[in-house]
């Protein structure tokens, strides 16, 4: 059975996440460790390094967009940092407002964050050109 193309995106958009918390806690790690950083300092550290990877796997694997492009690299940070924001409110929101624990407000940051920033790459930050979206739209009506 064939998949629709979305579903694909979004398997190898999981896959780049995965490898991007990867080097993002394997480098924060290192950042505490050997540098001496404190925590968040290592944390945002790890957090840079991890954009790097997030956007090379999804520019050229997910969503198939070349990789050395300005403007969908601002749009794609801009993602990348509304993601963060979305992730630090909703954990200080349930954490001082609502006094939940930690691990039980990582639960809506997990299903909202990978959404809404899978949405977002996908028709703003890594959307195709114009002329690519005609040419593909025509030969859809074909």
């Amino acid at each position: 059975m064939r998949h629709l193309p979305v579903i694909h995106e979004i398997r190898l958009f999981v896959v780049v996440g995965v490898a991007a918390t990867a080097c993002q806690v394997g480098v924060t790690l290192a950042a505490h460790r050997w540098l001496g950083l404190g925590g968040v300092v290592a944390s945002i550290v790890g957090y840079v390094a991890s954009v790097g990877v997030s956007y090379l796997g999804n520019s050229r694997l997910t969503f198939r967009r070349p990789a050395l492009h300005g403007p969908q690299f601002v749009r794609f940070t801009t993602i990348s940092l509304a993601g963060l924001a979305i992730n630090l409110a909703t954990v200080y929101a349930a954490t001082h407002a609502l006094g939940w624990p930690l691990w039980l407000a990582m639960a809506p940051v997990v299903l909202v964050v990978p959404a809404s920033t899978f949405l977002m790459s996908k028709f703003w930050a890594f959307r195709a050109p114009a002329i690519e979206a005609g040419a593909a739209a025509q030969g859809a009506e074909s």
